[in-house]
């Protein structure tokens, strides 16, 4: 579903990415770890051709995502609050990412009733604009919006920050019946191990742009990866 080749992003002297080979098979969920400056942001955002890489490639689907943009209807994403228009209310942003995808209103209205304990009646019908809810919040929004249209890609920077606990724990069986259910493939970022290890098949850990472990997600992963960030 996925593929990078001989992916590497540079600054000037300075290589934040540098992937040989990586390969993501369709309805697989990949949690990507590592410390700040490992290189995961820079490589969601060469996936989703936001930045261009030094060399090598992406594809998606067989398709190379800086020479066409036959991905886009298969993938969606949520990095950060710059994906999200500060001046819409949550319904309008929900309606205009439907309207892209082909969905109407009242498509939206029935998508979004299936998230109301993620909502926890804090986001719809509160005549507020999306830059002044909380981080937490505009996460929330960020995430659902990213589910409309159903892709077949989702990629997800750092889901669980900024959510209060019941949140988390919402968004992680929401994350896991997709992968189950639907036979999506998700892409997930995260600082939190316990997380990441609990919603992916498969946990690609970065050191300085590189990969330094590719494992399948097993009752010993977390403690393989406490003893890696602790030892390393």
């Amino acid at each position: 579903m996925i593929q990078a080749e001989n992916l590497s992003k540079k600054y000037g002297n300075q290589q934040v990415l540098n992937i040989a080979n990586l390969q993501i098979k369709k309805g697989q969920s990949l949690g990507l770890v590592g410390n700040n400056g490992a290189g995961k942001t820079t490589f969601f955002n060469l996936i989703l051709d936001l930045i261009k890489p030094t060399t090598g490639s992406v594809k998606i689907n067989n398709i190379q995502v800086n020479t066409s943009e036959d991905w886009k209807p298969l993938t969606a994403a949520f990095i950060d609050e710059s994906f999200l228009i500060g001046y819409l209310t949550p319904e309008e942003y929900f309606y205009f990412i439907g309207e892209l995808r082909g969905q109407n209103k009242s498509d939206i209205d029935a998508f979004l009733t299936q998230f109301k304990d993620i909502f926890n009646d804090e986001i719809l019908n509160k005549k507020k604009y999306l830059r002044d809810l909380s981080k937490g919040n505009q996460k929330k929004v960020g995430i659902i919006g990213a589910l409309i249209g159903n892709p077949e890609v989702i990629i997800l920077d750092e889901p669980f920050a900024n959510l209060d606990p019941t949140t988390q724990i919402r968004l992680k069986k929401m994350l896991k019946k997709l992968v189950k259910d639907k036979d999506k493939t998700v892409l997930i970022s995260s600082h939190d191990l316990l997380h990441v290890t609990e919603v992916s098949d498969r946990i690609v850990v970065l050191e300085k742009g590189k990969i330094v472990k590719d494992l399948q997600t097993s009752p010993e992963t977390l403690k393989e990866l406490e003893q890696h960030f602790t030892t390393g």
